[in-house]
C-alpha cells in the first residue's frame, strides 16, 4: 500500500492498530496483493441478498414493524443499506466504513443466516475501499480542527524541558503539582475540545510560569525546596536495583534539578526497624558522599512487658551540591550471604525483618553560593551584556531565540514588543537576569506558547479543504511523536518549505523516531490508547495470587512499555504487537514467566520460542488489566480487544423491555 493510498481516506476511523498501520504506511511499507474487486452491480446485489432483509429503512426507522429484541437491536445500530447508493459512496462514507468493518470481521450476516463465500466478502470489501479512496481523493474531507488547541499538562512539561533544558523538576516545580489534571475521554487527555482554560486554570499557569522561569535562570532568592520522594510500602528491597552501585540492595535513585549551588540535606526515613546492623550508602552522581549504619540496638521492654524494636530514626546527610540536574542514590550495602528470595508471599510483607527505605527528602539550598553553571542557564543566556552597554540587544537576542522555539514559528518585531516591556520592568527591579526572568515568565503564558494555533489561509473559503503549511505540519509531527515542541532542525526545514517533499518528510520522521524524545509515543499515546496506566490501580487478591507484589507490578508495566517502544520505534511490523515471539524481562519477571537464565534487575530482550506467550496478549500487565481481582474475565478481555485493538467496540445493549413488551423510549427514566 502506498503512502498516498493510506492518506486518501482521512474520514475513516483511525484508532488502535488502524492508526499504527497508517503510521507504518508513512515509512514505506511495500505493496501487498489485493483481493479481486467486485463490480458496483455485484456489490448492490450482495447487499440486497444478504443484508437488506434486516438492515432496511422500514425496520430501522420503525415503520410498520412489531416490537422485538431484533428490531430494538437494529434500531440501535441505525444502519439501513437500502438507503445507501453504491454509485455515490462519498456522502455516506461513515456508513460504508461500518459496512466494511462488519464484512472484514465476518460478523455480518450473523451466524444462522445465509452468508456469502470468502471470495464475495473480499471482493465487496475491496470494491468499497477502492471507491471510498477515490471519493476521498476527489473531495478530501479531513474534518475541522479547533483553531486553538491548548497544550496538555504533559505537553507543557515536555515543552518546558526542551525549551529550557529543565528535566526531572523538583516536586514543587513539577506540572503535576503546578497545574490541574486534564480531562480525558476514551483514555486520551490531549483532545482539544476538552482542554479549555478557566480563570482558575489561567491563574495556575501564571504561577507555574513564575516558578519555572525563576528556576531556569537560577534565581538565588528563591526559598529552599523540600523535595520528598516516597517509595511504595509494598516494594521489596532485597535485590540490586539497576543504576545503583554494585554491591548494594534496595533503595532508590532520585533525579532532581537543584535550583542553586549550596548545602543540601538528604533525609532518609526507614520503613522497618533493624535487628542487625546495616550500612546505608548515599551517593550523588555516582560518588559516595556518606556511609552510615542503622540497627543493632538492643531490644526495649514496653509498658506491657513485651520486648519491641524501636523504629529507626530518620538520618540527615548534609552535603554541598552544585545547581542543575543531580542524581541522588540511597541504598543498603549488601551483606555476604544476605541475598533473599525475591518472591515473598504477600502474607509476609507486613512481617518484613529487613529494613527498607521509606522516603528520601532533598531540601535546600542553605547558604546559597551562586546560580551555578546549569544546562538551563547555558540554554537561555546565549549572550551576556558587556558592562551594560549592549544589554538590550542581548536581551532581544535571548528572548527572540526562546520565542522562536516556544511559538514554533519565526518571531516578529510585534512578538518582541510584547516581551521587552516585561524585561525592562525586571531590569529596573533587579538587573539584567531579573529582566530575562520576567520576559521568560511572560513568554510562558503567551497564547502562542500555551496553544497550538492553526489559522485558515486568507484565500480559502470557509469549509474548503487546504493543505496545512510547513510550520503547522512540523508542530503536528512534534506533538504526536515527542509530545513537545519542534526542534531547531525541524523548524528550519518547515520554514524553508522542505517538509512538502515526501523524501524529506520521511527522513525527518525517521530522525524523530530515533530520538529519545520519541519515547513519548509510548508513554503518552500507547499507554493512553491501551489504558496501560490502569495497571497501577489493579489489586489482585493476595489469597488467590500470593506471589503478586509491587515489584512484579512495576515489572509488568516496564515490560509492556519497552515492548511497545521497540515496535513503534524499531521498524518492526505493526503485527508484532499481536504476534511477536519476544519480550523484555528482568529476573523477577523471568521467574514469574518461567524463563531461565535471566539475572539482575535490568530488562533485556528475550525469546518466547517454546512458550505460548505472544505479543501484547501474552504479557502479564495486559492480562492483569483485563481481569478481576480473583480471576480472569473473558468478557473484560474481549471488550478490551474489540475496543482498543480492532476499533470495533461492541454495540450498546438494546433498550430495556417495557411491561407491554415494547422497547423503552431512549432516554426514558428506568
Amino acid at each position: 500500500m502506498s503512502m498516498a493510498k493510506c492518506a486518501q481516506r482521512p474520514a475513516r476511523q483511525q484508532t488502535g492498530l488502524a492508526l499504527l498501520a497508517l503510521a507504518a504506511c508513512a515509512l514505506a511499507v511495500p505493496p501487498g496483493a489485493a483481493a479481486a474487486e467486485a463490480t458496483a452491480a455485484e456489490v448492490a446485489e450482495t447487499l440486497d441478498r444478504y443484508c437488506a432483509a434486516c438492515h432496511n429503512d422500514r425496520i430501522v426507522n420503525g415503520r410498520d414493524t412489531a416490537p422485538s429484541m431484533l428490531v430494538s437491536q437494529l434500531r440501535t445500530t441505525g444502519l439501513a443499506v437500502d438507503t445507501l447508493d453504491v454509485e455515490r459512496v462519498g456522502p455516506d462514507s461513515d456508513a460504508w466504513e461500518r459496512v466494511i468493518r462488519k464484512l472484514e470481521s465476518r460478523t455480518m450476516p450473523p451466524p444462522g443466516r445465509p452468508r456469502p463465500d470468502d471470495a464475495t466478502y473480499d471482493g465487496v470489501v475491496a470494491w468499497l475501499e477502492t471507491e471510498l479512496d477515490r471519493a476521498a481523493a476527489e473531495a478530501p474531507n479531513p474534518g475541522r480542527r479547533p483553531a486553538l488547541h491548548r497544550l496538555s499538562r504533559t505537553e507543557y512539561q515536555n515543552a518546558v524541558r526542551d525549551l529550557l533544558a529543565l528535566d526531572h523538576l523538583p516536586k514543587e516545580f513539577d506540572v503535576t503539582t503546578l497545574l490541574p489534571a486534564d480531562n480525558a475521554t476514551s483514555g486520551f487527555d490531549n483532545l482539544a475540545e476538552l482542554l479549555f482554560v478557566s480563570p482558575a486554570t489561567l491563574e495556575r499557569y501564571l504561577a507555574a510560569a513564575r516558578k519555572i522561569s525563576r528556576l531556569a535562570v537560577g534565581d538565588t532568592n528563591m526559598p529552599p525546596i523540600v523535595d520528598r520522594y516516597q517509595l511504595d510500602r509494598d516494594l521489596i528491597q532485597d535485590a540490586h536495583l539497576a543504576g545503583l552501585p554494585l554491591g548494594t540492595r534496595g533503595g532508590a535513585i532520585i533525579r532532581s534539578h537543584l535550583p542553586a549551588d549550596g548545602e543540601y540535606v538528604v533525609t532518609v526515613e526507614f520503613a522497618a526497624a533493624a535487628r542487625d546492623e546495616h550500612e546505608v550508602e548515599v551517593s550523588v552522581d555516582g560518588e559516595r558522599v556518606e556511609l552510615f549504619t542503622i540497627g543493632g540496638r538492643p531490644l526495649v521492654r514496653g509498658a506491657s512487658g513485651v520486648f519491641v524494636f524501636e523504629a529507626e530514626p530518620p538520618v540527615d546527610v548534609r552535603v554541598p551540591l552544585r545547581a542543575g540536574p543531580r542524581e541522588v542514590a540511597v541504598a543498603f550495602l549488601e551483606k555476604t550471604g544476605a541475598n533473599h528470595e525475591s518472591l515473598v508471599r504477600a502474607s509476609r510483607r507486613a512481617q518484613r525483618r529487613e529494613p527498607a527505605i521509606a522516603t528520601v527528602t532533598i531540601s535546600g539550598p542553605y547558604g546559597v553560593d551562586g546560580s551555578g553553571d546549569t544546562p538551563s542557564r547555558r540554554r537561555i543566556f546565549t549572550c551576556t551584556p558587556d558592562g551594560g552597554v549592549n544589554a538590550e540587544p542581548c536581551a532581544r537576542e535571548i528572548l527572540s531565540t526562546l520565542a522562536r522555539r516556544a511559538y514554533r514559528r519565526p518571531v516578529t518585531d510585534g512578538d518582541l514588543d510584547v516581551l521587552m516591556p516585561f524585561y525592562a520592568d525586571g531590569v529596573a527591579a533587579g538587573g539584567f537576569e531579573r529582566g530575562i526572568q520576567q520576559g521568560l515568565e511572560r513568554l510562558l503564558v503567551s497564547p502562542e506558547f500555551l496553544f497550538r494555533i492553526e489559522r485558515d489561509p486568507a484565500d480559502v473559503a470557509p469549509g474548503d479543504s487546504y493543505r496545512v503549511n510547513g510550520l503547522e505540519l512540523a508542530s503536528r509531527l512534534s506533538f504526536f511523536l515527542w509530545s513537545s515542541v519542534p526542534d531547531e532542525q525541524l523548524l528550519d526545514r518547515a520554514i524553508a518549505g522542505e517538509l512538502g517533499d515526501p523524501a524529506v518528510l520521511e527522513s525527518e520522521v525517521r530522525r524523530m523516531l530515533a530520538d529519545d524524545r520519541a519515547r513519548a509515543l509510548t508513554e503518552n499515546f500507547a499507554e493512553q490508547w491501551l489504558y496501560l496506566r490502569d495497571v497501577q490501580a489493579k489489586e489482585p487478591d493476595p489469597a488467590f495470587f500470593p506471589e503478586f507484589d509491587e515489584n512484579l507490578r512495576q515489572a509488568f508495566s516496564r515490560e509492556t512499555e519497552l515492548f511497545i517502544d521497540s515496535v513503534l520505534r524499531g521498524g518492526g511490523p505493526v503485527t508484532d504487537l499481536l504476534t511477536a515471539d519476544y519480550t523484555f524481562v528482568n529476573e523477577r519477571l523471568a521467574k514469574h514467566y518461567g524463563i531461565p537464565h535471566v539475572y539482575g534487575s535490568h530488562f533485556r530482550r528475550v525469546s518466547l520460542t517454546g512458550t505460548e506467550r505472544r505479543g501484547l496478549l501474552g504479557q502479564g500487565g495486559i492480562l492483569t488489566l483485563t481481569s478481576y481481582a480473583t480471576r480472569t474475565s473473558p468478557v473484560l478481555r474481549g471488550k478490551w480487544i474489540l475496543e482498543n485493538l480492532l476499533a470495533a467496540p461492541p454495540p450498546p445493549p438494546p433498550p430495556p423491555r417495557t411491561a407491554q413488551g415494547g422497547a423503552a423510549r431512549a432516554g426514558a427514566a428506568r
